[in-house]
């Protein structure tokens, strides 16, 4: 197999392909023109999204020459896969936006150079194009029966589908044809759950076109415990960060469990293979390469100045030195702390849960935690106690603790 579907495969990346030998052929004869596509249906990408723009990287990085297609066009419709119901429609204004701000999070994370790596929107040749001209020429080629069999379709008609989401595929396909015909695009890459658009797209470029194209997909990332992986407490762990901070985004990989940690370290940095056996070797301490990991994909996504800030105020959560101030913080008054701030209230001000219900839930559960003046962290354990300013250190400052992991520097003002 070729060296680079090899490493694709060594690094947990594999999961179908439409033809391995043949792709693996190709590769062997020159560089080959790929795509993955994203449908801008928010603002923002969360790391779920990520993992074929990891591929991507590795691909780009072998010699291959990546597309990153925005999916402005395929958005207004909304992609049925691995959904139970049909997508809430976003205004075009609203989509056009979103397309803007997920490019740029991609052009930080590839770098396009408009060569080895580029984007491209498929609202381009998709907004205006003539419904009876692309029924003759694209839906001629598909059989219902066909599209039905497969799994994305199948689930969906058990409890409803659309009849503008059942054109989604007859679209996906036509932007591989559209990449193919523009940039001699043969390789379309994704998430399993588009294995059915995939094998559709390199079908109708056969059956047109009268070219081999490929499919190949990578598995949906889940942790050990069978929950999907980048889901928080607050959401998905998303890239920008004025939805989820560099230091959260750092605090997911830090707490990973410890059998994730090497699959992680081979899917979402670029250590070599060797290095990352070597952190997660047996007798090696799990929390150093969860540290490696949790600042190697943090610089990756924030840049290496947001991962170590992070990094350093995580070591002064735990106690291990590092920056207090790279904490997230809270400014509350000191008038509260002056007269008794009830420990609900004040981790609700805090913003470490989101209601006082949820607040008053911690703490007879026991996961709140509340400093004293040496920096020392005990549980309160009752809903009405008082937090005086007799907690506060020298500087005016107290940390909270929310259940094992999630913390808060709060300065009294």
């Amino acid at each position: 197999m070729n060296p680079t579907l090899e490493n694709l495969k060594d690094r947990g990346f594999f999961q179908q392909c439409s033809d391995p030998e043949g792709l693996s052929r190709l590769m062997d004869e020159g560089p080959v023109t790929f795509y993955v596509g994203c449908d801008p249906t928010g603002p923002s990408l969360h790391i779920g999204h990520m993992v074929p723009f990891f591929a991507y990287r590795h691909l780009r990085d072998a010699g291959q020459k990546g597309i990153a297609l925005i999916g402005g066009g395929t958005a207004r419709i909304g992609d049925p896969s691995g959904k139970t119901e049909t997508r809430r429609m976003v205004s075009y204004e609203q989509l056009d936006a979103n397309a803007e701000s997920i490019t740029a999070q991609l052009n930080r994370f590839i770098g396009f150079d408009g060569e080895t790596a580029r984007w491209a929107n498929n609202k381009d040749w998709l907004a205006d194009l003539n419904y009876i001209d692309f029924l003759r020429e694209i839906g001629s080629h598909f059989s219902v029966n066909r599209m039905l069999s497969f799994e994305a379709y199948r689930l969906r008609m058990e409890t409803g589908l659309s009849f503008i989401e059942f054109n989604y595929q007859l679209l996906q396909s036509y932007d591989f044809l559209e990449l193919y015909r523009r940039y001699g695009c043969r390789l379309q890459i994704g998430g399993d759950d588009q294995w059915g658009n995939i094998v559709a797209g390199h079908e109708l470029i056969r059956r047109i076109e009268g070219a081999e194209a490929f499919g190949m997909t990578f598995p949906l990332v889940t942790t050990a415990d069978g929950k999907k992986m980048g889901k928080t407490e607050k959401g998905a762990l998303f890239l920008d960060p004025n939805i989820t901070s560099p230091y959260d985004f750092f605090q997911y990989w830090r707490n990973v469990q410890d059998t994730d940690v090497r699959r992680f370290l081979l899917m979402f940095t670029f250590l070599p293979v060797g290095e990352c056996e070597t952190l997660t070797a047996a007798g090696k301490n799990p929390n150093e390469a969860k540290e490696r990991l949790a600042w190697e994909v943090t610089a990756l996504i924030h840049g290496k100045e947001e991962a170590d800030k992070a990094l350093s105020g995580a070591r002064a959560a735990f106690g291990g030195g590092g920056d207090k101030s790279a904490m997230p913080q809270a400014a509350l008054k000191q008038a509260k702390f002056q007269a008794g701030y009830n420990v609900v209230d004040l981790f609700a001000d805090a913003g470490l849960v989101p209601s006082k219900s949820e607040g008053r839930r911690l703490v007879q559960q026991g996961g709140a935690f509340v400093s004293n003046p040496a920096g020392e962290l005990s549980a309160v354990a009752d809903i009405a106690c008082l937090i005086g300013a007799d907690r506060l250190s020298a500087s005016g400052e107290l940390i909270l603790r929310a259940g094992k992991k999630r913390y808060c520097l709060v300065t009294a003002k």
